[in-house]
């Protein structure tokens, strides 16, 4: 790449800036190296993802992320200069991928990734968009107009996600239609780079219901619903998925609650705390899901069914359902202040993807 150097971070770097790194610069690692510039490890997407899950805050460092690691999993590395056949033998043996290239003195001049090395595949997803909704909160835009039609920018919500499902590989995408669906069918057409299959409602199906419409595959599905604005990247949601051998994955969006007042702590009359203006984190789900092929087994055709009423059915099953954090831009456009500020965001250029 031109200039490693985006890349690369301090052990002193808080987790917020190497998140800036890995997602800015969209090569799914940031490089840790110190002050003359030899490599001390890697932080890589899915370990930014984990430390998330488990609680990490934003202002550890570089330097104590990867001394969370596991000790065997020490960074692969190769010689500036080595042939692509040699990094392509690497790659394949040790299962990375990413290989930052170190010159005599360990230090890091470069970075190779497997899309560097090998032909970018198609991403072998099915995507599914919910786009039936009746878009009650935004009323009365919706009246006339369906929600994922409604203007973002200077096309329509939904022609963003298609667009961002086209640019990750995926080449199936079926949309799930029922309020004004003809506005939708109208508008889609083959230009965008992917096969559009339409999946009429006649009447709501839920938030999951319309997938036991589409033919069966041995492809796992993207599920995305209809009213959201993101720049998730899908690629490294599917090899989360597949790393932890995940029946159902989750997408999930950190979520703070400031509260107010200063908090009290107590046992029973006496006073044990004060804890003035405490901010409590939750991880909200994001409305972005990745299910395998047997999954469908839980959903009963025809028939209303939620993607709450799924989850809950899968994990009775006894099969592993997972959070994907998600902390590239995402939007619910589903009610109004979150519609203008989606539209404010691609206005002023936010939105990246």
């Amino acid at each position: 790449m031109k200039d490693v150097s985006r890349l690369c971070v301090s052990p002193d770097t808080s987790f917020r800036d190497v998140l800036t790194a890995i997602n800015v610069v969209a090569r799914g690692v940031a490089l840790v190296i110190d002050e003359d510039c030899r490599l001390m490890g890697v932080v890589t997407d899915g370990d930014a993802r984990r430390a998330i899950l488990e609680g990490v805050q934003l202002s550890v460092t570089a330097g104590e992320l990867l001394e969370r690691k596991p000790r065997s999993t020490a960074s692969v590395t190769a010689r500036a200069g080595t042939s692509q056949h040699d990094l392509v033998s690497l790659v394949r043996s040790t299962g990375v991928s990413h290989v930052p290239l170190l010159n005599e003195a360990s230090q890091v001049v470069d970075l190779v990734t497997l899309e560097d090395l090998l032909i970018p595949e198609e991403l072998a997803l099915r995507a599914v968009v919910m786009a039936g909704g009746q878009g009650s909160r935004l009323r009365p835009l919706t009246e006339t107009t369906p929600k994922p039609m409604l203007p973002v920018g200077d096309r329509p919500l939904m022609e963003h996600t298609i667009r961002n499902l086209s640019r990750a590989g995926i080449r199936e995408v079926h949309i799930a239609t029922h309020h004004l669906g003809e506005q939708i069918t109208e508008h889609f057409g083959d230009d965008f780079g992917v096969d559009v299959c339409y999946v009429p409602e006649k009447q709501l199906l839920g938030t999951v219901g319309a997938i036991g419409l589409i033919p069966t595959s041995d492809t796992p599905i993207l599920v995305i619903n209809g009213d959201i604005l993101t720049a998730i990247d899908f690629r490294a949601m599917r090899s989360f998925h597949r790393e932890h051998e995940a029946e159902l994955t989750i997408a999930v969006r950190q979520h703070d609650i400031q509260v107010p007042y200063g908090v009290v702590e107590t046992e029973g009359a006496r006073l044990t705390g004060l804890v003035e203006k405490p901010v409590q984190r939750y991880l909200v789900n994001a409305g972005i899901y990745l299910l395998e092929p047997a999954v469908r087994q839980f959903i009963p055709p025809g028939e209303r069914f939620d993607m709450t009423d799924l989850i809950q059915v899968v994990m009775e099953a006894g099969r592993q359902v997972i959070c994907f954090p998600v902390w590239e831009y995402w939007r619910d456009v589903g009610e109004p202040a979150g519609y203008q500020q989606a539209v404010d965001d691609v206005k002023s250029g936010r939105v990246v993807g």
